[in-house]
């Protein structure tokens, strides 16, 4: 690319990133002056996408505007390449008794998809041909252990999590890009606390950024902890959160980071009817310590995201509905209030969520 085009491209995303950031403000803005409440502000809305299907998509992968791959109940995996307008079910062949619940796809043709469950209903699948067809990978032999979430530094290099198996938690590492997968040592990995475990609820209990840093969150114990990795998941350090926990339904479903200093983490109390009072956290020093949200998220929230070129903007989903924040998570309000697990967003302003019934959708701004 010449130096011309590099300059293009540059002033085509700033001004793109211009034009969200005031699409975004905008209705808060308006909000102020009229005082009317969060259902009749105008701004970013999710436009729902027929999909065909009626399992949950807990997965989520969005590779642009146009392309994203969803991976649900019922050993279920669609892909996209024309927004949304239609969907093709390139699910593994006789995965129909699987739960998929993450899935991390590089492009349109390869991804990686996750099978959770005890013993060998974890499982792990790739494909190369845009899931014309499927190889299993990796399929878990040890009765007591549980795999959640999985996540990839880049095409090569990624991370599996399974609740803690005699007291810590395990790491599976791949280096060729999900062809092959190995159990990493524990001796860097802290001790679990007593009833703690992670959330297969978002594909996001294991999220990356850059070349090393990972983060994995937890619940169910006395506390709700953030775990941080800056080697790939050899050694571990564990910080306590400020989302409630105390009970295995609680704790910190899903993280989001920017860098590897800037991160959100969300959560609360999964049970319908449930209160989930301060289900919202931001770190700045890479999750060796929490802040709670001035203004929490409304409710029990899963999933997070950082909207592309922002470094305050972000969306929260969870079953009640979609909260965003405009100052790096210190506080949030309700901008929709359909029923989303999990959502992903790309640089080309392709924010994607999806949920129970098949609900898919991307965000219009």
């Amino acid at each position: 690319m010449t130096s011309m085009g590099k300059t293009r491209r540059t002033v085509s995303v700033g001004l793109c990133a211009a034009a969200v950031a005031a699409a975004l403000a905008a209705p808060a803005q308006a909000a102020e002056r009229t005082g009317s409440d969060v259902d009749s502000r105008k701004g970013p809305s999710w436009n729902l996408k027929d999909t065909g299907a009626d399992v949950r998509f807990r997965g989520l992968a969005a590779v642009s505007r146009k392309a994203a791959w969803v991976a649900g109940s019922k050993g279920t995996v669609l892909r996209t390449a024309d927004g949304g307008g239609s969907w093709r079910n390139v699910s593994p062949p006789g995965a129909g008794e699987l739960e998929f619940r993450d899935i991390e796809a590089f492009d349109n043709r390869r991804a990686v998809v996750l099978a959770i469950g005890e013993g060998e209903a974890s499982r792990v699948f790739r494909t190369e041909d845009g899931g014309a067809s499927w190889t299993e990978s990796f399929r878990n032999t040890d009765p007591k252990a549980f795999y959640d979430c999985v996540t990839f530094f880049d095409s090569r290099h990624g991370l599996a999590m399974s609740d803690p198996v005699d007291g810590k938690y395990r790491i599976l590492s791949t280096g060729d890009g999900g062809k092959s997968w190995k159990v990493l040592p524990n001796a860097g990995m802290p001790a679990a606390l007593p009833g703690e475990a992670g959330f297969a609820a978002s594909g996001q209990c294991l999220v990356s950024s850059g070349p090393k840093d990972v983060w994995l969150a937890t619940g169910g114990g006395a506390t709700a902890r953030v775990l941080h990795s800056a080697d790939r998941g050899l050694n571990w350090t564990a910080a306590e959160s400020t989302v409630p926990a105390g009970d295995p339904a609680r704790g910190v479903f899903g993280l989001a980071f920017r860098d590897r200093s800037h991160g959100i983490a969300v959560g609360g109390d999964y049970r319908a009817g449930q209160a989930s009072p301060n289900a919202g956290a931001v770190s700045g020093d890479g999750g060796r310590s929490w802040q709670q949200s001035k203004t929490p998220p409304a409710a029990y929230r899963s999933g997070v995201a950082w909207l592309p070129h922002s470094g305050s903007a972000a969306l929260a989903v969870g079953p009640t509905g979609t909260d965003l924040t405009l100052d790096g998570g210190r506080s949030w309000r309700t901008v929709d209030t359909g029923s989303y697990d999990t959502v992903d967003c790309t640089t080309d302003f392709g924010c994607w969520a999806s949920g129970e019934k098949g609900r898919v959708a991307r965000l219009e701004f």
